[in-house]
């Protein structure tokens, strides 16, 4: 014998085998294992779980039986897989945590909420519950398919006839080949509200539903914060729900304590409490004396206590930053239908129980007609014998035999061989007269049984009706109030109409606090006063920048790694003037080594407006603003730096009307950048010509070493986020660099300046002539040694006071209008008497009016030159 018989080999190509043998294995993962089935919203171990314990009688009414012998019933009998992940899969049914509403009632340990695992099988019991009961009611009326299980001994159901939404209700999450489906539970009482709505108004949209489904019902409460993952995951299929652990506040003593009442779903309590200690230890978290848990069969009580100046907002919102007590639910609403994978919206899913409500309803009623006919056939046969009796016995005692009585009376009385078989085995009890008048009742009644039913076939209204009676009888037996709250964050809403509109100081040190205060809380003083302290700092910090801000305005925060960051004001926390402030890494999701360089206060995202970014060393880059108004907790980024670059300035500026923007990338932009600049050289003479007519929005630099230069804003044209800018003023000294930047409208404003020794002026824009891009400037401040170098310039308005801010921590308030006018190359006079101190910043703020007459002082000129 050839054994290697050339007929017996089939040549197949190795790469399509392979294809062909992994989408069969997809495939058998996708439908056998992993996902659920729209209509009953059971993977097909938790369908077999149930049916084995159907099958079995360990149903809710009866007793508790071994978990060991039910996995052993599964395993023998539909699932050919290992008792682990069925016995696994037989636990998550009976967790209340885990499920929001339990199929199993468990009896022994199947887990906590801790994360500890259950007790081996041979120790834990476990029955149906009573809502199991309702996904397999009718299963044995013919209302599904049955399929051979794995070897052909027996059948199982490829789906349950449910009369619960189970997929929403319950939800589902699993892993496939290439996708995976995360579906939360629901509240039965709001499911079946929406199902009743949608079966009256077929047309209804999302927004009309959701007035009835309201979200997610997690089984462990919390609180979903926000309703926009929701509206996401009801009408795409996909969403982010955010969720929060439920706290509340008590008082012990003069502390507070942070009681933590509910956790988010799937969180493990034991490992949050590791979490919020590890976070302590690490002094990554502030505020926190001890934490310590005292839960107990009631229910959770996670406690926080916090120290005597701890704000429990604070901690609380550096909690759900840093810990899982704020997690994410990523929603895929994916399950099979047809024996095929899909992601639904909430409407589609509906639908799909609705339509499998009917097929079951349609199945079972013709069941029930057959079965009803079948009766009535024979209790027709059974009433004729009865009228006919002494015939009947009579041929019945001359029949040879059973065959031949049977076939005797089919041809005498033209009965059918069920009837016939009916009235020999038919008793002699029934030859009563009041047996007789059963049957004659019993007829009638399956006469008009069967009327009903076929008008229930006939009529899509009544089908309807009954899956709305059912429908209603469902939600009183399991009624169970909603656990899960849900509240709008603020982005949903606006809370800006309960906080007053008032114009506020905001520092920020060194070290990253930051704290708002009051502008009235500082006194305006007359020009050359001493000034208040406005913040107390630590012997190593100092305040490294202040500006002012309405309350409702919005915070860009910029910082060294090209990230932007935004906070609306009301949400930093208020101080008092000498407070220190908080950590700005409570507020916004900062990296460990990330450090604040520009905050810009805006009221709107408009696309009018630009984002203009300037370096140190002498960069300028403009982007569109409206960029910016969707930022993630992570931030966006903002601008990309050199290595040896860092951020001066950003500031706001209103578009020309200009329509250059481009998204071109860093590389093309240094291109470009380039050749202008090349351009620029070639004619830096013709920046001689001065432009005091230009009507345009311009861009004013001002350097350290007491250089400037002013070109017009449209010369920068606009470019994307992750670009690096072009040159905006070449530098004559080694050491200088940029100290900040200005936007002017009109040549008829003037520009403030103010050196580190607190002497300041204030200069026509129209004195510094209209440069090219790139050029290395004009003189904005003459500087001595009495000037020291030039610290700050801005914009004067006579409605804004100045504030200046030294490097001790001291703050002065000064009307801008006192400050005398000087030429271009000039000093200026005193307006901060420093003494050994210097200025290190300026910003305006809002005026304050003064009831009390102020002296007149004459200007303490320093006799400088003008």
């Amino acid at each position: 014998m050839n054994l290697f018989d050339n007929s017996e080999i089939t040549v197949v190509d190795i790469e399509d085998s392979i294809k062909t043998s992994y989408l069969d294995y997809s495939m058998s993962v996708i439908i056998g294992r992993a996902l659920p089935d729209a209509r009953d919203g059971l993977k097909p171990v938790h369908r077999r779980i149930l049916y084995a314990m159907h099958n079995d009688e360990s149903k809710s009414r009866t007793d508790f039986v071994k978990s060991a012998r039910i996995v052993g019933a599964v395993i023998g009998r539909y699932h050919p897989h290992g008792d682990t992940a069925v016995y696994d899969a037989l636990v998550r049914m009976a967790q209340s945590f885990s499920m929001r509403y339990p199929s199993i009632t468990g009896q022994g340990n199947f887990g906590s909420i801790d994360g500890d695992s259950a007790a081996a099988m041979r120790y834990t019991e476990a029955k149906m519950s009573h809502l199991s009961h309702e996904l397999l009611k009718d299963i044995d009326k013919d209302t599904v398919d049955f399929t051979p299980n794995y070897d052909g001994s027996e059948f199982e159901p490829d789906v349950l006839p449910t009369r619960v939404p189970n997929l929403l209700l319950n939800g589902s999450s699993g892993i496939a080949v290439g996708m995976a489906t995360n579906i939360p539970p629901h509240s039965l009482d709001e499911l079946v509200d929406g199902l009743l709505y949608l079966l009256d108004n077929k047309d209804a949209s999302l927004e009309e539903i959701m007035q009835f489904i309201k979200g997610p019902d997690f089984p462990t409460g919390g609180i979903i914060f926000g309703k926009k993952g929701i509206i996401d995951a009801y009408r795409t299929g996909r969403g982010r729900i955010k969720i929060r652990a439920k706290t509340h506040i008590e008082q012990k003593g003069n502390k507070e304590l942070i009681v933590i009442d509910e956790l988010p779903y799937q969180t493990n309590k034991a490992r949050l409490h590791e979490q919020i200690a590890e976070l302590v230890k690490e002094k990554q978290i502030e505020g926190i004396s001890d934490t310590r848990d005292e839960s107990d069969k009631d229910g959770i009580r996670l406690v926080i206590e916090l120290k005597k100046d701890a704000m429990s907002e604070i901690v609380l919102n550096n909690l759900f930053k840093s810990t899982t007590m704020e997690s994410t639910f990523g929603v895929i609403m994916l399950a099979i239908t047809n024996k095929e994978p899909k992601v639904f919206n909430l409407i589609e899913l509906l639908n799909l129980f609705l339509n499998h409500r009917k097929t079951i309803i349609i199945r079972r009623t013709i069941f029930e007609l057959e079965k009803a006919k079948t009766r009535a056939h024979i209790l027709e046969g059974l009433k004729i014998a009865l009228d006919n009796i002494d015939e009947v016995i009579a041929l019945i005692k001359a029949s040879e035999d059973s065959l031949s009585a049977k076939n005797s009376l089919m041809q005498q009385f033209n009965l059918s061989e069920l009837q016939a078989v009916s009235i020999l085995e038919m008793r002699l009890q029934r030859l009563t007269g009041l047996e007789r008048d059963k049957i004659e009742q019993e007829l009638k009644e399956l006469l008009a049984l069967i009327e009903e039913l076929n008008s229930i076939l006939k009529s899509e209204e009544k089908i309807e009706q009954i899956i709305k009676d059912e429908l209603l009888e469902i939600k009183n037996k399991f009624k169970v109030p909603r656990i899960t709250e849900i509240v709008d964050d603020y982005d949903d809403i606006d809370v800006e109409d309960l906080i007053p509109n008032e114009p506020m100081v905001i520092t920020i040190t060194h070290r990253g606090y930051i704290k708002r205060v009051p502008t009235k809380s500082y006194e305006k003083q007359k020009r050359g006063g001493k000034g208040k302290i406005a913040v107390t700092t630590y012997d190593d910090d100092f305040i490294e920048s202040f500006f002012t801000a309405n309350s409702h305005d919005t915070l860009m925060f910029v910082t060294d790694k090209g990230q932007l960051y935004w906070l609306k004001v009301y949400k930093i926390p208020e101080g008092s003037r000498t407070a220190k402030g908080k950590a700005v890494v409570n507020l916004i999701n900062l990296a460990p080594d990330e450090k604040i360089m520009a905050i810009i206060p805006t009221t709107d995202f408009d696309d009018n407006k630009s984002l203009c970014f300037f370096t140190k060393n002498g960069i300028i880059k403009r982007t569109n603003l409206s960029e910016y108004q969707n930022i993630r907790s992570v931030g966006v980024r903002a601008i990309n730096l050199d290595e040896n670059d860092e951020l001066v300035s950003a500031l706001i500026a209103f578009n020309d009307g200009d329509d250059n923007f481009s998204d071109e990338n860093e590389e093309g932009e240094n291109i470009q950048e380039i050749n202008e600049d090349l351009s620029e050289e070639n004619n830096e003479n013709e920046d001689n010509a001065a432009q005091d007519d230009y009507n345009k929005t311009m861009v004013f630099v001002a350097t350290k070493k007491g250089m400037c230069i002013k070109f017009p804003l449209e010369k920068v044209r606009q470019i994307g986020r992750v670009s690096r800018g072009v040159t905006a003023i070449r530098f004559k000294e080694q050491d200088d660099c940029v100290i900040g930047a200005v936007v002017i409208t009109s040549n008829e404003q003037e520009i403030l300046s103010l050196s580190a020794k607190g002497i300041a002026k204030r200069t026509n824009a129209g004195e510094y002539r209209l440069q090219s891009r790139g050029g290395k400037g004009v003189i904005c401040m003459k500087l001595t040694q009495k000037t020291k170098d030039l610290v700050g310039i801005v914009i004067v308005d006579e409605s804004m006071d100045l504030m200046a801010l030294t490097s001790s921590g001291k703050m002065i308030r000064t009307d801008m209008q006192s400050i005398r006018k000087a030429g271009r190359n000039t000093s200026g006079v005193i307006v901060v008497n420093v003494g050994s101190d210097e200025v290190v910043s300026i910003a305006k703020c809002p005026k304050e009016e003064d009831e009390e007459d102020e002296e007149i002082i004459q200007e303490n000129d320093l006799g400088l030159n003008e």
